[in-house]
Formats: structure tokens, sequence, C-alpha cells
């Protein structure tokens, strides 16, 4: 099966993929260009370095570098039953999965609803604010990835895809890792590891976060820990839901309990509907300490007038004794 896409096309089944490239051919108001070939996702296995994809919610192309193994926590499945009272407990115990660290195709990061600059990482300056992205890489779950094959040899642009991947025509998939990729991820590997995802869904609204630790700035007087946390919201229902407040609370182990009310989210506030379902940011948060907790809420407005709390999940803040105090580079 041909892929057809076009500029912001959200992708989440099969059957959607078909009935959008029909549509878009009919109206004829925008240009289709073919890709590549479907492959069947699999269900089981990883896969491996050097494949294509489509993100299955953003629609974007991309290109597997390397997987993670992460814990997840979702709160959304009951993990035990009591017998006595038949009552659901609430601890809820992490469940291994696979994501994988992908790179985005640059034609496509202007028109999808997720931050293309969001893996962050301290530099080596004093300011314990000095902040540096790494453009166009993605955190994306084993069954966000629709696989797909191409006859190019260059199919993807970014400035980092020739530098980590080399052409092997009899490889399947025919891009594999040069030792620039394997010497930038075990370098980077504190920066970089994915280690454990919570999700939690209020009125058919699933809220996936994902915590990363960056490491610590020392001053003369104090030590400041940082960590960015990646955000998605999806919409699962029928009727549309908008973003209109954040409440978080984060508490620190030195024992500060610190309150953060506004307006949206990185200055949106961002619909969620049939047709774009999800919206995807980063954020970042220090503490004095070296561990803490998160946890709020996101004030939605639903088309029909509706307002509801929706349930940020409680995620801890843990600090990584190896830490790396250079950034990440790519010669």
């Amino acid at each position: 099966m041909s892929v057809l896409i076009r500029k912001g096309l959200q992708v989440h089944d099969f059957c959607k993929l078909t009935l959008n490239v029909v549509k878009i051919t009919q109206v004829n108001y925008t240009k289709l260009a073919e890709v590549g070939r479907l492959d069947t996702p699999k269900l089981q296995g990883k896969y491996d370095t050097g494949q294509l994809f489509l993100h299955r919610v953003f629609g974007y192309r991309g290109v597997i570098l390397f997987p993670w193994l992460a814990r997840v926590y979702d709160r959304d499945i009951p993990n035990k039953i009591s017998s006595d009272e038949d009552t659901v407990v609430k601890e809820v115990k992490g469940k291994i999965h696979t994501f994988y660290q992908g790179l985005i195709d640059s034609r496509d990061c202007p028109f999808i609803r997720a931050q293309t600059e969001a893996v962050t990482f301290l530099g080596t300056q004093d300011s314990n604010r000095s902040l540096y992205a790494i453009p166009g890489l993605d955190y994306v779950a084993h069954e966000d990835i629709l696989p797909y094959t191409t006859t190019e040899k260059h199919p993807l642009q970014h400035e980092l895809f020739d530098k980590f991947l080399m052409y092997y025509p009899e490889k399947d998939p025919p891009f594999g890792a040069q030792e620039t990729l394997r010497a930038w991820q075990k370098k980077n590997h504190p920066w970089l590891e994915l280690s454990d995802v919570h999700k939690e869904t209020t009125e058919n609204v699933r809220i996936t976060v994902i915590p990363f630790y960056m490491g610590c700035r020392e001053s003369q007087n104090s030590s400041t820990y940082w960590w960015r946390y990646c955000i998605r919201l999806e919409n699962l229902g029928d009727l549309a839901v908008q973003l209109r407040e954040r409440h978080w609370r984060i508490f620190s182990l030195s024992g500060t309990l610190e309150t953060v009310r506004g307006r949206g989210v990185v200055g949106q506030e961002p619909v969620l509907s049939k047709t774009l379902p999800a919206f995807q940011y980063s954020s970042h948060v220090s503490l004095q300490a070296p561990s803490g907790h998160m946890w709020g809420t996101f004030r939605m407005e639903r088309e029909d007038g509706y307002t509801f709390d929706c349930r940020i999940p409680p995620f801890s803040l843990e600090s990584k004794t190896d830490d790396s105090s250079q950034p990440p580079t790519v010669k």
C-alpha cells in the first residue's frame, strides 16, 4: 500500500489514512507526495535502527535511532481486585514498554502539534538557566509507529540523518547505525534516557507525562536540580475540548510546596478535536533538592460548554548520580 501524505496529516490507523487520501484527492486543495509503502506494524518484537515510520497520531515522517525500555504507570488499568470487597486496589505498578528515539523530518516540523525542539539539555555555562535544545528529536511509543519502506537513499531531511545513519541496500531496513550514532548514544545516555511514563484519563481526555532528569547546577551556596517533562494531551471522545488553565503542585524534598496557576500551556490554549485530537509540549522545573513530586490538573472546556478538571498523573522527580557535565554534541 503506497503512502500519500500531506502537510499536517494526522495518522490514526490504516483505514483513516486511506480515507484521508481519498478526501484530499477529491477536494484537490493541497499537494500529495508518495513517500513509500506501508509495512505491517509489529505486534511483537522491536523495530530496528534505521526503520522509517509515520507517527500514528501526529503524522510526521521519522526514522528510528534506537529503543528505550520504560516503566509505564497507567492509572486507567486496575492492577488488582480485592476478592473480599470486590474493590479496585489503587496501587499502580509500572509495566515495561518499548519507546524509540526518533528523528523528525524537518519538512513536517511546521505542521505538527508537537514541539520539535522539546529535547533540551544543560549547557556548560555557569548560569542555572542555560538550557539548549536538540531540534527534531522525539520519543515514540511502539504502538505509535507505522513502519514504511522506500527506495530513496535520502528519504528524510534532518541535519543528523547522514551523520547517524548510512545506506545499506542489502539490509532491511536499508539504513544502519554509523559509529557516530553509537558514540553519541553512549556519551549522552544520561541526558536522553527515558525511564518512567505516567498516564491517566479524565472525561475521555488522556494525559501522558514523561519526566527526564537533566542534571545539577552547583554554585558556592546551593545546588539546583533540573528536570524537563513532556506532556501529551489526547482527546479520546467525540466532542472537541479546549485546554483553558493549568494548575500545578510541586513538592520538593527540601520541604517546600509550590502552587502554579496560569492560562493554557506554553502560551497556547489548544483545541483537541476529532481531526486534531492530540497536542504535545515540554516544559522544565528546578528544585533545590535532589528529588520531589509534581501533580496537578488541566481545566478543560468542552464544545457544549461543560468544564471539568483533567487530572495530571502524579510523577516523581528523581536525580541520578551518573551525571555528565558536557552537553550532547555531534562532530
